[in-house]
């Protein structure tokens, strides 16, 4: 985070009345100790020695700042109306008119977190270690637009999903519109999955390029999709609090509001600082991942809305197809 970005940052929370300075410590040493923590991934006993504080003052700054962050979420975390086309959409003959209705992308990744033996095995799921499978959407400007922390690792996409669509604080897809994700959800009207069982990941697409209508609208939905691994990729490089690499010294409660909080300040940055070169290592990364498709949920959508987004996915496949036959033709 640059000079300006953090000066703005301050400028922000203070604006809001949840921050105040104090008598041994301004708005801005209080944030810079929070950032401080969230980028470094560092003990608040490291902090202390660092700043010359106490833990418990480090400790009460971090909680106030945090939830001074958390605040902001109704300004920085906005759900797309979906009145008008992304321009990653519209400037694309690849992509449009084909997913002219298309918001945004949805996935869920796993975030480490430190539990009791007892709650272990519900946190421990795909990983070897205790994780929260964190679900969120990105709009095609790599920002959140929604993020559904807490969940505990063993639990899946499509239980995860159902929940934020019918919860009070819900995901609202709007009317006639969908978002992109993988063949981990159910396909839903407003859940357009790829096509399970046909090549998808755009490693696989490196030796031949698509040969049947399927094909590339796979080809095309993982091009489309894969924004949101991009955005989770830039998150937890520019927070490594978050990046599983280590196990969290904060309690499981705390780390669903830092994850939030990182989502927050994430959509801060890509607004007034975004940094190109993060987002081109992140890309470097993600185009040397040698990833195959895994359809984790394989039973079979058969309710009516499942048939409607059936149906749709096949006529965009369909126009999408015949004009990539009649283009090379």
């Amino acid at each position: 985070m640059g000079p300006y970005a953090f000066a703005k940052l301050c400028e922000i929370l203070r604006g809001t009345g949840r921050l105040k300075d104090t008598r041994n410590a301004s708005i801005e040493e209080q944030v810079a100790k929070f950032l401080y923590i969230l980028a470094h991934n560092e003990r608040i006993r490291t902090v202390s020695f660092f700043f010359r504080r106490s833990n418990e003052t480090v400790s009460r700054y971090f909680h106030n700042v945090l939830r001074a962050v958390i605040y902001l979420e109704d300004q920085f975390l906005l759900q797309p109306n979906g009145a008008e086309v992304p321009q990653q959409i519209r400037n694309s003959h690849r992509f449009y008119p084909y997913f002219k209705d298309c918001v945004g992308a949805i996935d869920g990744t796993h975030i480490r977190v430190k539990v009791s033996a007892k709650d272990a095995p519900r946190y421990r799921g795909r990983k070897e270690y205790t994780t929260q499978n964190v679900l969120a959407a990105c709009d095609f400007d790599m920002r959140f637009t929604y993020v559904l922390p807490g969940w505990e690792g063993i639990a899946s996409d499509s239980r995860i999903i159902k929940n934020a669509l019918s919860r009070e604080d819900k995901l609202i897809i709007p009317r006639g519109k969908y978002y992109l994700v993988d063949a981990g959800f159910m396909l839903r009207s407003g859940l357009m999955a790829p096509y399970r069982g046909v090549r998808y990941h755009l490693k696989e697409y490196s030796a031949r390029g698509p040969e049947n209508v399927e094909e590339l609208f796979n080809h095309r939905h993982s091009s489309l999709r894969n924004v949101i691994e991009r955005t989770f990729g830039v998150l937890k490089k520019q927070f490594p609090i978050i990046s599983g690499m280590t196990e969290p010294f904060f309690p499981v409660d705390i780390v669903t509001e830092i994850i939030l909080a990182c989502c927050i300040l994430h959509n801060y940055l890509m607004g007034v600082d975004p940094d190109e070169r993060l987002i081109a290592e992140v890309d470097q990364e993600i185009s040397n991942d040698d990833i195959h498709n895994e359809a984790r949920n394989s039973r079979n959508d058969s309710d009516a809305d499942a048939r409607r987004g059936a149906i749709l996915r096949t006529s965009i496949a369909t126009r999408m197809w015949n004009d990539y036959v009649s283009h090379d033709q």
